[in-house]
């Protein structure tokens, strides 16, 4: 039997070091680590680790909302290892799926983690929509300033491309694209 892990980070800024050492701590011989959002459906590397596993081996993560993205997730994931005959444990929560009691601890707790996720996102809408209300305008603000948007305007009309001109401006191409789709104030 195998211990294979699986980690991940939400940024490129954060380390996974903590998860490593848990899930080395763990036994894992081999860490497959993705550094994405557990939102995105886009992990790779739990691609790269769900084929690498093998019958009897056993797959550990650091805490069960690394593996999935909601209950469903996590379930359709855990009963497809099943299926396979591979394992699942999450060190953090002491998880183990060898067991009738580890499988309804893992129901339990992969409902916890997306209510959790759940409220989050719920603080986080109401925040900003109090913010809104406060008059406060979320995101960052626009590198085309009038007067960029002006001269973009005036080498567009003397036949520079895009490209040129988001290099003359020292701004992304996609700025100038938004920046000269945006209608002409009248003011």
């Amino acid at each position: 039997m195998t211990v294979v892990g699986y980690a991940r980070v939400s940024t490129l800024e954060q380390d996974p070091a903590l998860q490593h050492d848990a899930l080395t701590a763990a036994g894992a011989v081999k860490v497959f680590t993705d550094f994405a959002s557990g939102a995105t459906a886009q992990r790779p590397q739990l691609t790269v680790c769900l084929e690498y596993l093998r019958s009897g081996d056993t797959l550990a993560v650091w805490r069960i909302d690394r593996l999935g993205r909601s209950v469903e997730d996590l379930t359709r994931i855990v009963n497809d290892l099943a299926e396979r005959d591979v394992q699942f444990r999450s060190t953090t929560e002491a998880i183990d799926t060898t067991t009738v009691g580890g499988e309804l601890v893992f129901h339990v707790f992969a409902a916890v983690a997306q209510m959790e996720r759940r409220l989050i996102r719920e603080r986080t809408v109401a925040g900003l929509a109090a913010a809104r209300a406060r008059g406060r305008k979320g995101g960052r603000p626009s590198v085309m300033t009038d007067q960029r948007r002006a001269a973009a305007i005036a080498m567009r009309a003397q036949g520079l491309t895009l490209n040129e001109i988001a290099a003359s401006l020292g701004v992304g191409r996609s700025s100038v694209v938004r920046a000269l789709a945006e209608p002409v104030s009248s003011s």
